[in-house]
């Protein structure tokens, strides 16, 4: 069986250059509509991605390759006699279904229970699009049928789509000053606490805190209270002259944590505030820190906004407070951001563990629970 891949201004064009290069006998096994990348994200144009396939025997006269034609081709084992029908029953069913899991009720038993487990930790249907043509290629032309080998391969192909950003994700907490930025009540005073106990006992380093958080006393106080049982030094600062009295005093550590206020991100003058005590130099980095509790469109509105003050990671809190993991591959598919820490309880310091992309694709795939 061959499969390849097209790409066409339209439909209607992609199923020219089909016919013209495989003949009429070609399946449809996927199509999508995809954008390019334009010059600094403008003047992008729409184009349609069509996977095709068609048996080997007879081989379809070979024409020259159109000059908008396809940009891949790979040939896989032949499949069993009746496959090129099951895909045409296939690809008609999924063409005659609307409802998104009446689609899904289409596909193969093994790839509906993969997908039963991502639609319940709320995946992204663009993720699951993408996923679909994946699947299918692994389970009629690898002879993938079993439901732990395709497992296998669903939990590759989400941890190769994030190694594409964490790849270097030994370098957490690698810059002298620490910013934690994030709404209210995500928990980042907790949070603070627990890299500074990492850095201070299980790296060696020299670690100070800097609170700007002065519109709650308790928070404070919170702080106050780790830094005397890790036995950090602390400095309160009540306007922009503190703050860089406190980092000059500070100049000889090693690390030093921001903890910020926990304000409402939607308020401009917050944001510009914020702006107000970062440099943007090599030696700050800005971890926006975001609970898993909240929404999938809130948790979108909160990076755009903190976007704005050059995010370098992500830290996503409270994983024992919820069952559902999806939101972290969707707001990473839309942003393509670095994660770095993923927290799950109150004890500090050991409910704490590094984002790798394993450890993601567990949660999503309900390896793995708090």
């Amino acid at each position: 069986m061959k499969v390849k891949k097209y790409t066409a201004p339209t439909m209607p064009e992609a199923m020219k250059v089909v016919r013209h290069d495989l003949g009429k006998s070609a399946v449809i096994l996927n199509s999508r509509e995809q954008k390019t990348k334009g010059f600094l994200g403008l003047f992008r144009r729409k184009y349609i991605e069509v996977f095709a396939a068609v048996e080997p025997n007879p081989v379809p006269k070979k024409l020259e390759k159109p000059k908008k034609g396809p940009i891949t081709e790979f040939r896989v084992q032949p499949p069993e006699d009746d496959l090129l029908k099951e895909l045409e029953r296939l690809k008609r069913q999924l063409n005659q279904t609307q409802h998104h899991q009446d689609q899904q009720n289409v596909l193969p038993k093994p790839i509906q229970y993969i997908f039963n487990q991502l639609e319940q930790q709320e995946i992204d249907n663009k993720v699951m699009e993408q996923l679909t043509p994946f699947l299918l290629e692994k389970y009629y032309a690898d002879r993938l049928k079993d439901y732990s080998s395709l497992l296998n391969e669903t939990k590759q192909f989400f941890e190769n789509q994030l190694h594409k950003e964490q790849s270097d994700s030994t370098s957490l907490c690698n810059a002298k000053y620490i910013y934690l930025f994030g709404p209210t009540g995500v928990g980042k005073t907790t949070t603070i606490a627990k890299l500074a106990a990492s850095q201070s006992i299980t790296e060696g380093k020299r670690v100070a805190f800097i609170t700007l958080d002065t519109y709650r006393i308790a928070a404070i106080d919170q702080l106050k209270t780790y830094a005397k049982i890790l036995n950090i030094p602390i400095k309160v600062a009540y306007n922009h002259e503190d703050f860089l009295r406190a980092k000059e005093s500070f100049k000889d550590y090693d690390v030093v944590f921001i903890d910020s206020a926990g304000r409402n991100y939607r308020k401009d003058e917050y944001m510009d505030e914020l702006k107000e005590y970062v440099n943007f130099h090599e030696d700050e980095e800005i971890y926006c820190v975001l609970s898993l509790t909240s929404k999938q469109k809130d948790l979108e509105d909160i990076y755009s906004r903190f976007s704005q003050l050059k995010i370098d990671r992500v830290i996503f809190t409270k994983l024992d407070e919820t069952t559902q993991f999806g939101s972290i591959y969707n707001l990473w598919y839309k942003y393509q951001f670095k994660m770095s820490y993923l927290t799950h309880g109150q004890s500090v310091p050991d409910d704490i563990q590094e984002a790798s992309p394993e450890l993601i694709v567990k949660l999503l795939v309900g390896e793995k629970q708090w």
